[in-house]
């Protein structure tokens, strides 16, 4: 497993995590989690808002069925997702991590992501919440998701914990992040920055990027490999999968994996076979040629 460094921490971490959001349709969560470790995926994602905190509940129990050591893996969540609204209050952090470790069953997480930006957010409170967690050892390291360079910047203006993580919805059928970067001076879609040009602010601030959904297209609109809507890039995916001895869905998070920003892809799979095969292509590094051809059959066009 290809291991990365933690944004701005010392921790080297897996390239690969295994998303908890379907553990409970998991038909054996017991055995995901022990296939996804010996596959050399050590790190787990939550969040509050999973199957209504089922999901975490079902990995704190779980878990506890292994012989994997607590200490020998990594547990992040998220929170702030509320019914109808989000929450960035001191109040709802505290508790919903308060109430993940009990689902958990863990004393700490090893991470805890803001989960969506909330417009009322006072940056005093989410850093006594913050102060507080790591105080009591409960949280050990911070991060956002979904937010811009700006959002960020707010937060730490008075958050004193770096921010070592944005997790952010990223892969071949959905490239905004790149498209606006190579569209540099031009006034074609593709050129549009709807982020303040996220990729290069993580790039320059060594922020780790956790690429979500990385096989949907749109908005969890379906899956695009083996997707008859998307014939041509499937047929290259195969083809370049073929000489590199894996799949098209190995081949796809190779490519997120080759670009120099060091990302990490979070695998949602509750399937051991494609656990399996996601966690062999991290090993796989394609060539620039390999890249860019995979990136124009999605549809993308290069000025």
């Amino acid at each position: 497993m290809k291991k990365i460094q933690f944004g701005t921490s010392d921790l080297q971490v897996a390239s690969v995590i295994l998303g908890c959001m379907r553990m409970n349709g998991a038909e054996n969560p017991r055995e995901i989690i022990e296939t996804a470790y010996e596959n050399g995926i050590d790190f787990f994602d939550h969040a509050d808002i999973y199957g209504g905190g089922e999901c975490e509940t079902i990995f704190g129990k779980a878990l506890k069925g292994t012989s994997i050591k607590r200490e020998d893996i990594i547990i992040q969540t998220k929170c702030g997702i509320r019914k109808g609204m989000f929450d960035f209050s001191k109040e709802h952090i505290v508790g919903s991590v308060e109430n993940s470790l009990k689902r958990l069953d863990v004393e700490y997480v090893d991470a805890l992501l803001l989960h969506r930006p909330d417009t009322l957010v006072e940056p005093e409170e989410v850093a006594a919440a913050f102060d507080q967690l790591e105080a009591q050892g409960k949280v050990k390291y911070f991060g956002v998701s979904n937010q811009k360079p700006m959002q960020i910047d707010l937060l730490k203006k008075t958050v004193k914990q770096p921010l070592i993580v944005n997790q952010l919805q990223f892969g071949i059928k959905h490239t905004g992040m790149i498209d606006q970067g190579i569209h540099v001076n031009m006034t074609d879609e593709p050129s549009t920055d709807r982020d303040g040009s996220l990729l290069d602010y993580s790039r320059l601030n060594q922020m780790t990027i956790q690429a979500w959904s990385p096989y949907q297209y749109g908005f969890f609109e379906g899956v695009f490999i083996g997707n008859e809507k998307f014939s041509e890039l499937n047929s290259v995916l195969d083809r370049i999968a073929a000489n590199h001895n894996c799949t098209a869905t190995g081949l796809a998070t190779a490519w997120i994996l080759r670009h120099p920003a060091n990302m990490q892809v979070i695998a949602g799979s509750m399937n051991k076979e494609r656990i399996k095969e996601i966690a062999k292509a991290s090993e796989i590094v394609l060539n620039r040629e390999e890249w860019y051809e995979i990136y124009c059959a999605a549809g993308n066009i290069l000025p």
